[in-house]
């Protein structure tokens, strides 16, 4: 007992190592979810219309984050289990599948080091015990919803919601913020970008944002307590503001095209959650 309590304590070389291991096999899972949550929401929304006038469903298959099992997405075989290793099986085929040859991009091998990354720094600064593992478990699903929202410009609310949710039960114990904050910050965050859409939208005639971004600063605010949602907003507008004029200056993207916020969103609310009580002087954190 004492042993594991030492490695419940902040600070720990060993416990970090072993979280960014932990870090790597989520990060593989959420590469799944990544590619794979979309196509469902697409899957499901094609059989309700198909459903509503009658027709034959044009998806019938299982297809969930289970199965079928990995393939690869041009030549669709599937992956032999020495072809899933994080990292190691990307590196050794040189990002390439190993039956087509065809490339793997980049994403599989970022999203699973990212993970081990903030898995680890998530263990250094707050130990094994529940807040740690619960503030790795918010920064997987912000990693996945960042990439999601960035290919797909979506933000599932079968990642939102329950985020939001598991924000204020972490919360019922004051593991980030007081309940009373955290409850606060969830309906501030819902509101504060609604508000913002509809004096977007009345003015200028255009949706500004999307409804899953009310959603996802929601659960920020669950999880940070309404006195972070400044920073929040602040940095990821900021953030926003730079990638986009980034995206024009290099011609990857046109002037007042949409860019997803989702991203940043997600960015600024990992940094709130790991530097908050070194960044911020609202005295929220108390971790």
């Amino acid at each position: 007992m004492l042993f594991l309590e030492a490695y419940a304590e902040p600070n720990n070389a060993f416990y970090s190592l072993a979280a960014a291991v932990l870090g790597l096999l989520v990060g593989s899972f959420l590469n799944v979810v990544i590619h794979r949550m979309p196509k469902m929401m697409l899957r499901e929304t094609a059989n309700f219309v198909a459903q509503e006038r009658g027709e034959a469903l044009p998806h019938t298959g299982r297809y969930d984050l289970l199965l079928p099992r990995s393939a690869c997405p041009h030549c669709e075989t599937p992956l032999p289990p020495h072809h899933n290793v994080p990292v190691l099986s990307w590196l050794l085929l040189r990002g390439r599948c190993g039956e087509c040859r065809a490339p793997i991009g980049m994403r599989y091998i970022v999203v699973e080091l990212l993970t081990a990354a903030v898995f680890a720094l998530a263990a250094w600064k707050f130990g094994a015990g529940v807040t740690g593992l619960a503030i790795m478990a918010c920064c997987a699903v912000l990693i996945a919803l960042a990439f999601i929202d960035a290919e797909t410009m979506l933000l599932p609310d079968d990642l939102t919601l329950p985020l939001l949710w598991l924000g204020l039960l972490v919360n019922t114990a004051q593991r980030v913020v007081p309940l009373q904050d955290a409850v606060l910050g969830a309906a501030a965050g819902y509101a504060v970008l609604w508000l913002i859409f509809w004096i977007f939208k009345l003015a200028t005639g255009k949706d500004g944002l999307g409804y899953g971004d009310f959603k996802l600063l929601a659960a920020l605010g669950a999880w940070l307590g309404w006195q972070a949602l400044p920073f929040v907003l602040l940095s990821a507008s900021a953030l926003g503001a730079l990638a986009g004029i980034a995206l024009v200056v290099a011609g990857r993207h046109e002037r007042g095209q949409a860019i997803p916020f989702g991203p940043y969103l997600s960015i600024a609310g990992m940094l709130a959650l790991l530097y908050g009580s070194d960044w911020l002087s609202f005295g929220i954190y108390d971790y």
